[in-house]
């Protein structure tokens, strides 16, 4: 009988969606899953600054890449639009102060054309 609840309940744990998880990136921000990428976040009071970086953690150029971010801030929606503001990094200034932690999303266009996007809870 406990070997069926096991079996059971591991069966439905396999079920569930794989969930991203944040980490402490280089820059001093949070890192989460965007696609075949991963995105640091870092926000400093009005500034947000992401860089995007492949599977090793390391940062890509930015050149050629886009995005808007859109968090929450106060509990209001904040967009953001994000352009390369040098090699290693996208930035973006929003109309409030961000805090250090804003929770939403960032969604990035590749140079390439392709979208792929990042939550941060």
């Amino acid at each position: 009988m406990v070997f069926w609840r096991v079996a059971v309940v591991g069966s439905l744990l396999m079920t569930l969606p794989v969930q991203a998880h944040e980490v402490a990136g280089k820059f001093g921000g949070r890192v989460t899953d965007a696609g075949k990428y991963h995105v640091e976040m870092v926000a400093k009071d009005k500034t947000l600054d992401v860089y995007v970086l492949d599977n090793s953690e390391k940062p890509l150029p930015a050149t050629g890449f886009k995005g808007i971010a859109i968090l929450v801030v106060n509990g209001k929606p904040a967009r953001i639009t994000l352009a390369p503001a040098d090699a290693q990094k996208l930035t973006g200034t929003a109309e409030v102060a961000l805090g250090a932690a804003p929770k939403g999303a960032v969604q990035l266009t590749a140079p390439d054309g392709t979208t792929a996007s990042g939550k941060f809870n």
